[in-house]
């Protein structure tokens, strides 16, 4: 993993932050359902003050910072357009000349199953560093913590994605939920942020094995263990 900056390495995540805070005011201006913009942001406004404030105590890697970033704004485009309704495809159409949808004939709106891919993807580097600064978990268990504090998390959304519903009801439980009429719609969630988490530790883990093998190459053995 990248070495977490000293102070004069601050400006990058202070950077990322002034950028996300004025993405974050663009798009919530004139959403497309502003109460469920409103309910989306909770997850912003519990997250950034705990990163803003463990910011001395605990700082993340600058690759983690950047994917925190990205996670970030890629939930706040959802929550401008509301996640079923993000014209992600028409956006790609204009970029590819053809829509995606229409060619692995997809008939509802991914972006959500995207976005939680994205969460297990993203967001699982800060949990690994989180993890190894703040408790001993030794061989394989400094990737196993991580991927269950990252399943444990997602399905802890969905319960309180589907309570929050439940109590406001009517159009904004349906397009909070956002299920698109799938019965599975959580548990496929769940899976595409454990599928995402598995990829993320997976080359984390890559990473630190080629480093340590790197390491070993070019550290010098011990006084008095080389060959005279």
């Amino acid at each position: 993993m990248n070495e977490r900056p000293g102070k004069e390495g601050s400006r990058f995540p202070l950077l990322l932050l002034a950028v996300f805070l004025v993405a974050a005011v663009a798009l919530g201006i004139a959403p497309r359902y502003r109460q469920d913009w409103l309910m989306e942001n909770v997850l912003v406004l519990l997250v950034l003050p705990a990163l803003v404030l463990g910011f001395r105590r605990l700082r993340f890697s600058n690759a983690s910072y950047a994917a925190l970033f990205a996670f970030l704004l890629l939930h706040e485009i959802g929550a401008h357009y509301t996640y079923s309704e993000v014209p992600w495809d028409q956006w790609f159409a204009a970029l590819f000349g053809f829509s995606l949808d229409a060619a692995l004939g997809l008939s509802r709106n991914h972006f959500d199953r995207a976005i939680h891919f994205a969460y297990g993807l993203l967001v699982t580097p800060a949990v690994v560093e989180l993890v190894a600064a703040r408790t001993s978990s030794p061989g394989a268990w400094r990737w196993i913590v991580p991927v269950s504090l990252m399943t444990a998390s997602s399905t802890l959304y969905e319960l309180f994605e589907w309570a929050a519903a439940v109590g406001f009801g009517g159009d904004l439980g349906v397009a909070y939920l956002g299920t698109q009429g799938d019965p599975w719609d959580a548990q496929q969630d769940m899976l595409l942020a454990l599928l995402g988490s598995l990829a993320a530790v997976a080359v984390l883990a890559g990473v630190a094995r080629r480093r340590r093998r790197r390491n070993a190459v070019t550290t010098p053995p011990p006084n008095g263990s080389a060959h005279r």
